[in-house]
């Protein structure tokens, strides 16, 4: 056999070489996949699968950059991972949630959305976890936004064990408790599509009434339920206390409205607050007055005055008594005023409804008298008193 010249060897490279290119460029790729617990990796690339049957959504507890997926229950989907915990992530997270689709639930099983914003352990856990017992988790979700640099032991166990949404430290006269409830907030739009009303309460709070009453007292209504109150003594001093004019000119003295931090939200109100920026930009500045500074008393009532009051009745459903205080906390109910006659009492209180002439006569606050639902603040030691008449007082209507 002859053996090749080094002119015949170099004529075969070149006539082979184009072959190998246009090879090279027409073979598609095949990236690596993993599977686990139906979801599917590809490099860069996430897809969530589910099932068609109705699932509870869980509530991972969220380390900075890791990915959460939030699943709709009607269809499967998947929203880019909540932000890291860094001091501007805020934004990224608000602007997720500002995308969810604001319209009810089409799904028969509307959801409240219950979210406690503590900066302790939950006092009270052991009447909540009663008033949840026996209840079909397809009614409810239960968001808790915690101080992170606190201890909590015990850890939040039962119906509130892995509850916590990505949370950062509040501290009073500042605006991180409204970006703390903007937070929950935000977390419960993107975690289910089924959330219908956003209830915010604080770990003072008790139920005054069996889950189906709260339920369904709110499943009926498509209005937010939030304290708006206009002309209130202080309230020029509330408006300043950033500095003279420094609201102007988005958020003008006669827009400035006071109400309670603690409020029931519908969805379309629930976007609409994670979506503000415009009067955020304000509230968001540092006081130079402490003294008359409650900026999560002010900024929720006057942004949802502003953009849609017809669309909310101007009261809270958590009852709270400030008759005589003055010094910024309300009445504290011990363990020896925790009985029977007290919870009658708040029950069959009638809530203070704002009226500056925006609700129309349809809804004429003179002729409402919508029931407390909550009530605060209940002193931890209280807790045993309440469970002694949990089932024959608070949980029997």
């Amino acid at each position: 056999m002859l053996s090749p010249s080094p002119v015949s060897l170099l004529c075969a490279l070149l006539l082979c070489l184009p072959l190998a290119v246009i090879f090279t460029i027409s073979t598609p790729s095949s990236p690596s996949t993993t599977s686990t617990g139906g979801v599917t990796t590809i490099p860069n690339t996430t897809i969530t699968t589910t099932t068609n049957k109705t699932t509870v959504n869980s509530l991972p507890t969220v380390p900075p950059n890791s990915e959460t997926h939030y699943n709709s229950p009607n269809k499967a989907t998947t929203v880019p991972p909540p932000p890291s915990l860094e001091e501007d992530s805020d934004d990224s997270l608000f602007q997720l949630a500002a995308r969810v689709n604001p319209s009810p639930p089409v799904s028969p099983n509307k959801k409240l959305a219950f979210m406690f914003l503590t900066a302790t352990p939950l006092p009270l856990a052991p009447l909540w976890q009663l008033f949840f017992n026996n209840t079909p988790k397809t009614l409810y979700n239960i968001y808790i936004h915690a101080d992170p640099t606190f201890h909590y032991d015990p850890p939040f166990t039962g119906v509130f064990a892995s509850r916590v949404v990505p949370s950062k430290p509040t501290l009073r006269f500042s605006p991180t408790l409204i970006s703390a409830a903007r937070r929950l907030i935000s977390h419960a739009l993107l975690h289910d599509a089924s959330n219908y009303m956003f209830a915010l309460l604080s770990p003072s709070c008790i139920p005054l009434h069996p889950f189906n009453f709260a339920y369904k007292t709110l499943v009926r209504s498509n209005k937010s339920f939030i304290e708006i109150l206009k002309n209130e003594a202080g309230a020029y001093d509330r408006w300043a206390a950033r500095g003279a004019d420094v609201m102007l000119p988005e958020v003008p003295l006669d827009s400035f409205r006071i109400g309670s931090q603690f409020f029931i939200l519908t969805r379309r109100h629930a976007r609409t607050v994670v979506a503000d920026r415009r009067l955020w930009s304000k509230f968001r500045l540092p006081c130079v007055d402490r003294s008359t500074c409650y900026p999560e008393e002010h900024y929720f009532a006057t942004l949802l005055s502003t953009v849609d009051p017809r669309g909310c009745v101007p009261a809270t459903l958590t009852h709270v008594d400030w008759r005589g205080r003055h010094d910024g906390h309300p009445r504290t109910y011990g363990a020896a005023e925790a009985g029977p006659g007290l919870i009658v009492a708040l029950r069959g209180a009638r809530p203070r409804y704002g009226d500056d002439g925006t609700n129309g006569s349809d809804s004429s606050v003179t002729k409402r008298r919508d029931p407390f639902l909550f009530a605060r603040k209940f002193s931890a030691d209280s807790v045993g008193p309440l469970l002694d008449i949990a089932n024959d007082v608070i949980f029997k209507d």
